[in-house]
């Protein structure tokens, strides 16, 4: 369905497509949800995602957008219009938004187009829009990887479990079958390879563990982990650093240990 605000001639056009690593259903909801909404405009943002609903941007330095939404299908396609509550460099209703959403191998590929009456116009939004898609990109992974310390926790905690059945089933459930993993001491390029590997590691070194250390970092899917690796009497071996790559299905993908 269409709204039905009347448009000026929009003859010049903003055009961007960003590769987001998450299912298409949860990045559909940053455009049906008002708090998803707000986590990437700003606090005071919302959407009422219902054609001639109104979209109201606010960001953080205090800038209004309104807007109304043109046309929503989900979870393919959102249209809305945008211009300023002041009126300056763009009038309200006097420029319009779209974005698509498409399936893609690696999660969800965003198309957005941004019409435009004037090109100087248009040519003083690119930058503005690479940042958004950037915050909005981070709003999604933040969530969909909200888990990522637990993740981690369970991935050093299988290096522990001597039943290989069992280790391969908790492995399973944290990182893909895919999984690479690399160290000074492995090269890894699917679970199986690595339930055995972390097998030959407990038979070398019997009673070894590893801890992480501090909070995890994410950004993107990417996790940093300090680590500890730690004897049976409690005696330090070894300490790094993990970088951990997860996938859109929230799985980890790849793991590079560095030994400090």
């Amino acid at each position: 369905m269409t709204g039905s605000s009347s448009l000026p001639a929009l003859t010049h056009h903003l055009d961007r497509t960003v590769v987001i690593e998450a299912p298409r259903d949860l990045v559909f909801r940053f455009f049906t949800d008002a708090k998803r909404w707000a986590t990437w405009w700003g606090a005071g943002s919302t959407i009422d995602p219902t054609p001639g609903g109104r979209v109201l941007i606010r960001y953080p330095d205090g800038t209004e957008v309104v807007g109304e939404v043109l046309d929503i299908e989900a979870p393919e396609r959102l249209a809305f219009t945008y211009g300023y509550a002041s009126g300056k460099m763009i009038p309200p209703g006097g420029s319009r938004v779209t974005i698509r959403l498409e399936e893609d191998p690696r999660g969800t590929r965003l198309h957005l187009m941004h019409e435009f009456a004037d090109a100087s116009v248009r040519d003083t939004h690119a930058q503005g829009w690479r940042y958004q898609l950037s915050l909005f990109s981070n709003a999604v992974l933040n969530e969909l990887h909200a888990n990522a310390a637990i993740a981690v926790d369970e991935w050093f905690a299988i290096w522990a479990e001597e039943n290989a059945s069992k280790r391969l089933e908790r492995l399973a459930a944290v990182a893909s079958p895919g999984v690479r993993f690399r160290d000074r001491f492995s090269r890894i390029d699917n679970v199986n390879e690595l339930n055995d590997q972390i097998g030959g590691a407990l038979r070398f070194m019997p009673g070894m563990r590893m801890e992480r250390r501090g909070d995890v970092r994410h950004c993107q899917g990417t996790v940093l982990a300090e680590w500890v690796a730690l004897t049976k009497d409690n005696q330090e071996r070894g300490r790094g650093t993990n970088v951990c790559s997860f996938g859109p299905t929230g799985k980890i993908e790849s793991v590079i240990g560095f030994w400090t």
